[in-house]
């Protein structure tokens, strides 16, 4: 049903439930990341159509500040339990920070996890190094401190951000790291001394454990050989290297024709994403295309159901392949992309979460979302709204928030190390999923939903409570738990009431209860465990 404004709607047609349960506790398939990638994206190794990226090589590397108005305060390695994965250069608040590299600007912004979380705020700039895909991340800067958008073209030395206090941090710093293979495709950090060794200059000599704390994390062997580590690994696409925007979709998480023309979309504006575009046109008709996908009763064509009136205006030729075609899929994706973005920009100055009015508006049509100054009181329009934004945690690759960073090799533990992040983090009843803690915290469930789904790249989405969790994977003796492993306790007619993460040695990270928070505590009595990646 069509509600307001057909002229302007994208109808809701061909919907696919989205499930959502809670636990009083609370998103498998085995787990296959993708490898970093090793060559620069061109014409030639991306899907046809969708890109003219084509990155100059970067001159040499530079200071991401100006000699002398730092201190080296923390080095790269094993920092409090976890592993540090860059160096901290302490200076006062607005000192500038520059680009290390020249390159592309691919994340500006908030990271995603919160205010006071991590980093908060963050740089990322895509490079090509010798032929090599290299990314430098710039952390804590206060909102107002940055000085890029994604999508700029940057030379090493330009004025990029100013140093800031934001996020989890113990003083004013720039936290900067160096990965090989693309931040937001799972590459490796290496100590960013290895290839710039005047940091370590700008104090004169061995850096004190001191910073920020719970920056981004990893696992696994680091130090003087991951050049090799990083090499031996197979060749693999760039899944959105060098775009801006292009690394927010989930690995693998769209049919293999949606993924690069998404990758692009989700950089047309940066309020809408390639993880919201996917949740729609998931909605809208399930990713089905061509000239014999489904025609909704009221006229809506192609992947995103453009009505034909809409399509006259917003339709346009993406794929360059001289027609503007609805059932193309790039023509479709990249019209959606735009008229999403014209949307969001008619809806600004309504009050209100602002993606949630940006879909209202691209299902019942701006003029009903500006005559009730929000959401429409149509069920239609709502129920579209609660599905997609439920969605949209599914299509988010982990890699492109701020705190964990999965491994390639995508190795059972790292389920903990990604449950560790929220160490003592509110319990909620209800809270959490696969997106991250919701309403300040997680729930039992909720946090193994995250973890395991953080942990495999975004690969594994775990079912919502813990009795359903049981259901996944293969049960394992108690006694041959590994990290990663889930366990069940607190048991009733329905199944396990509780869960957690064993993390080893007898222990489990899990979010005991009402008036608790994350902890790493011993096993209950009686815990069964399960294997789900």
């Amino acid at each position: 049903m069509t509600i307001n404004g057909a002229g302007k709607v994208l109808l809701l047609s061909g919907a696919t439930a989205v499930t959502i349960g809670i636990s009083a506790c609370t998103t498998g398939t085995p787990v296959i990341p993708h490898d970093p990638c090793r060559t620069i994206p061109t014409h030639d190794n991306n899907s046809e159509g969708t890109s003219g990226l084509h990155m100059h090589l970067s001159g040499p590397i530079q200071l991401p500040v100006q000699p002398g108005t730092t201190t080296h305060t923390s080095g790269f390695g094993p920092r409090w339990g976890t592993h540090h994965h860059g160096d901290d250069l302490a200076g006062p608040v607005g000192t500038p920070i520059l680009a290390a590299l020249d390159g592309v600007v691919v994340a500006a912004g908030a990271t995603g996890e919160g205010p006071g979380v991590g980093f908060e705020n963050w740089v990322i700039i895509d490079s090509n190094v010798d032929g090599s895909p290299v990314s430098t991340v710039y952390g804590h800067m206060f909102a107002d401190g940055i000085h890029v958008t994604a999508g700029q073209q940057v030379t090493a030395g330009d004025h990029i951000a100013d140093i800031g206090n934001a996020g989890s941090s113990t003083g004013a710093h720039l936290h900067f790291e160096y990965w090989q293979g693309g931040r937001l495709q799972g590459g490796t950090p290496i100590d960013p001394v290895t290839v710039l060794p005047e940091i370590t200059r700008q104090s004169g000599g061995t850096p004190p454990s001191v910073g920020d704390r719970h920056d981004s994390e990893s696992h696994g062997d680091q130090g003087s050989n991951v050049r090799l580590v990083a090499a031996s690994r197979s060749t693999a696409d760039c899944s959105g290297f060098g775009i801006a925007g292009g690394g927010d979709l989930a690995f693998k998480a769209v049919p293999t024709e949606f993924e690069p023309w998404l990758r692009r979309a989700g950089g047309v504006c940066p309020e809408i994403d390639s993880p919201l575009l996917a949740a729609q046109l998931q909605q809208e008709n399930n990713f089905r295309y061509g000239p014999n996908a489904p025609v909704s009763p009221s006229g809506a064509i192609g992947p995103a159901q453009f009505m034909p009136g809409t399509w006259a205006t917003w339709g346009k030729d993406h794929d360059g392949n001289g027609t503007a075609d609805p059932n193309s899929i790039g023509d479709a994706v990249m019209s959606q992309a735009h008229f999403m973005c014209a949307l969001r920009h008619d809806i600004s100055e309504i009050p209100g979460d602002p993606i949630e009015l940006t879909l209202a508006a691209y299902n019942a049509g701006p003029g009903a979302v500006l005559l009730h100054r929000g959401i429409p009181p149509y069920a239609e329009t709502q129920n579209y709204i609660a599905k997609i934004t439920a969605a949209r945690a599914a299509f988010t690759n982990p890699n492109s928030r701020g705190r964990f960073t999965p491994k390639a090799s995508g190795d059972n533990s790292q389920a903990v190390a990604a449950a560790r992040e929220y160490l003592g983090a509110p319990y909620v009843w209800g809270g959490g999923g696969i997106g991250g803690p919701s309403g300040g915290g997680f729930d039992c469930s909720g946090l193994t939903s995250f973890a395991v789904h953080a942990a495999s790249a975004g690969t594994v989405t775990l079912p919502r409570t813990s009795e359903q969790q049981w259901d996944v994977g293969v049960e394992i003796p108690i006694a041959q738990a590994q990290p990663g492993d889930l366990v069940f306790g607190n048991w009733g007619p329905n199944g396990p009431g509780h869960v957690g993460i064993y993390s080893g040695n007898g222990q489990m990270v899990h979010a005991p209860t009402t008036g608790g928070v994350v902890e790493e505590t011993p096993l209950q009595a009686g815990m069964k465990a399960r294997r789900v990646m």
